[in-house]
């Protein structure tokens, strides 16, 4: 299990399952991202790409265990779920053993933090108990954002609206649900910033703790790929030029700060420094 100390904040990576990307004709989650073009950045071999031009990727959550407070941010898909990314299979994982061997309950979860509301970063913020659904977390607050709430209420398709159905409106019903704006302080060493594009509320999370920094990028960037070509969107964006300007912002202004990266769905060893690397930037491990 893999996890990262900044400054007093620890954080620690909890896995839901692995989801490689092939090129291929009929799907190209990254169009640019073609096996060609992905060779001639040598560095993504072999952690973050195949030899045949697979993009790797995780979903998982990240546990922020910081002074005073357990936040997770990010909650995956979820058991008992048919979704479309999962082929229409309902999971059945382990994912929360996963707390257990972090030394976590889930009782002791104090806020979950979700970067937006795709099926892939909710799903864990509720789980079936006796036929319903149920705050996975009971005794933590939810901090969702208003701006991506409402959008989603609004403009959603049908499977976006079984998300919300499923995987928020339970925990607004418990009483637990906080809506609150791209820039929430949480801590003294938690808060949230802006990274719009990918979705019209997309949030990271930013650690500052005794002079120490990290970023959990949420989905404004996918796949180490997208560091070297920031250019490159990907399929689910919902707007490509403003994620574009958003990667080329914070890719820059994260190797400027020497900060530590934390990528949402970034395979082992998931996390490290963006440096220069010629005229672009690598990942530096």
């Amino acid at each position: 299990m893999l996890s990262w100390r900044i400054g007093e904040v620890t954080v620690t990576r909890v896995v839901e399952m692995d989801l490689p990307f092939p090129y291929t004709a009929e799907f190209q989650f990254l169009k640019e991202a073609t096996p060609e073009a992905l060779r001639t950045i040598p560095w993504l071999y072999p952690n973050y790409v195949t030899p045949d031009g697979t993009l790797l990727l995780s979903i998982h959550a990240l546990l922020v265990d910081a002074p005073g407070l357990r936040l997770v941010v990010d909650t995956c898909i979820g058991n008992d779920r048919p979704r479309g990314i999962t082929g229409g299979v309902a999971l059945q994982t382990a994912f929360l053993e996963g707390f257990a061997e972090a030394g976590w309950t889930r009782e002791g979860v104090d806020v979950v933090v979700c970067t937006h509301l795709h099926v892939d970063h909710c799903g864990w913020n509720t789980m079936l108990e006796n036929g319903k659904w149920a705050p996975t977390f009971p005794n933590a607050r939810y901090l969702i954002g208003r701006k991506e709430y409402e959008h989603w209420r609004a403009e959603g398709g049908r499977e976006q609206q079984v998300i919300l159905s499923d995987s928020v409106q339970p925990v607004f019903d418990a009483g637990l649900a906080e809506l609150v704006e791209q820039d929430h302080r949480i801590s003294n060493e938690i808060h949230l910033v802006p990274t719009t594009g990918h979705t019209p509320g997309h949030v990271s999370v930013v650690i500052e703790s005794a002079g120490e920094q990290a970023i959990i990028s949420g989905d404004f960037l996918h796949h180490p790929c997208q560091i070297a070509h920031p250019e490159w969107s990907s399929i689910a964006d919902s707007d490509p030029e403003e994620a574009r300007v958003t990667r080329q912002r914070v890719v820059e202004q994260v190797a400027r700060d020497q900060t530590l990266f934390i990528g949402t769905h970034f395979p082992a060893p998931t996390a490290g420094r963006i440096v220069r690397a010629g005229a672009a930037y690598r990942l530096e491990s």
